[in-house]
């Protein structure tokens, strides 16, 4: 079968490249698959399986964010163009150009809104339909993100925390889990497990990293990270039996504690992370620990710090690169780019600028290292 490269970006024939059934996972933590984005092997190769039983490799981008365009300076746009309508925008700017730029999967919608404060809203159920394309969703389940600096620690054996827990995953799972486009859900993102920042030192670790030093202190960070990772499990399958659990999005390049690791694993259905360093060696050791399918979930090459006031381009090159090594890594399952969509003044870069001009060179170089993925699927698979 070959595809126009005109059809290579489109959502329609990403769906269609593979039509041979793998073999699908029997470890997932799903109680009811069918019909829902799942795993299986397939050619010694981990997969996700598309709900029509299809290979598919997830080429997302992550932090799409309609108040970008709300800015004194191009709130005209927002009104003009769009009618002030985040659906509007979201089918007639975002779903059309992540199709033509080659991206498969809206990895993680929520956006930096001031530096080491909280992100932006998630999309509603309505804004997802609205894609019309692969998603992932978060869970706030804990706000201990490595770049947040205002909330204390949840008490993760408190008598209230599995009260939140319920709270949240009725709030979220219980509408999202018939969504046939819902890949699955994160939690946190970069946990600070057993690390910690310097906007975040008043709060320090979740778990002090010194008692890693005895048998005692490793066997009360393993329970008390299987408490967290056995709640949130257990929370979620009450409202949603279909969708993958992706679980926290671990800083790789910070330390990570194989005690959380270990009590993760029969409680999520893939290992998450963040790494602007070095994602490809990194991944292909976590999966050779653990076995456990891997993911890129946030990450981006930048050729320089943004200067003061300034702005930073995505790197396409590097892009180009770690994408074509993590699809040789028998593991890993996709690659969702620290973009963003369309710049603001917290992050300062993005795909597109507030003024919707687009990042030409590097969305070229981007796109064809999606295009050459999917080449690459049609040819081997």
């Amino acid at each position: 079968m070959v595809f126009t490269r005109r059809q290579f970006f489109s959502y329609a024939a990403i769906a269609a490249i593979v039509r041979t059934r793998p073999t699908q996972a029997k470890t997932t933590t799903q109680p009811k698959p069918d019909g829902f984005f799942t795993l299986g092997q397939h050619d010694g190769h981990w997969w996700l399986i598309t709900p029509e039983g299809e290979l598919f490799f997830s080429l997302g981008l992550n932090h799409i964010d309609p108040a970008s365009l709300r800015y004194p300076e191009n709130i005209h746009i927002w009104r003009d163009t769009y009618g002030g309508s985040t659906t509007r925008w979201i089918q007639e700017s975002v779903a059309p150009n992540l199709r033509k730029w080659g991206f498969n999967t809206v990895g993680w919608v929520q956006e930096v809104t001031v530096r080491q404060w909280r992100h932006s809203r998630p999309f509603t159920n309505d804004e997802y339909r609205a894609l019309d394309m692969p998603f992932c969703h978060l869970l706030p389940f804990t706000e201990s993100h490595q770049w947040e600096q205002h909330t204390r620690h949840f008490d993760f054996q408190g008598s209230q925390w599995k009260e939140w827990v319920d709270y949240v995953a009725r709030s979220h799972c219980a509408e999202l889990s018939e969504e046939r486009n819902l890949i699955g859900y994160f939690y946190s993102d970069c946990p600070t497990w057993v690390h910690e920042r310097p906007e975040n030192a008043w709060r320090g670790p979740i778990f002090d990293p010194e008692r890693l030093k005895t048998e005692s202190g490793r066997r009360e960070l393993n329970q008390l990270a299987r408490d967290y990772y056995q709640t949130t499990h257990d929370a979620i399958r009450r409202y949603d039996p279909n969708h993958l659990i992706l679980g926290d999005r671990y800083e790789a390049n910070a330390a990570i504690a194989m005690e959380v690791v270990e009590a993760a694993l029969p409680f999520v259905d893939v290992l998450s992370f963040q790494d602007f360093r070095d994602p490809v060696t990194h991944l292909d050791e976590w999966y050779k620990k653990t076995g456990k399918p891997v993911l890129l979930a946030d990450a981006a090459g930048l050729r320089h710090p943004a200067p003061p006031g300034g702005f930073t381009p995505n790197d396409g090159e590097w892009y180009a690169e770690v994408l074509a090594a993590l699809f040789e890594n028998p593991g890993c399952i996709g690659f969702h780019l620290c973009g963003a969509y369309q710049r603001n003044k917290a992050r300062r870069r993005g795909l597109l600028d507030e003024l919707e001009r687009p990042d030409q060179e590097n969305i070229e170089l981007i796109s064809a290292a999606n295009a050459e993925v999917n080449r690459w699927m049609n040819e081997r698979y």
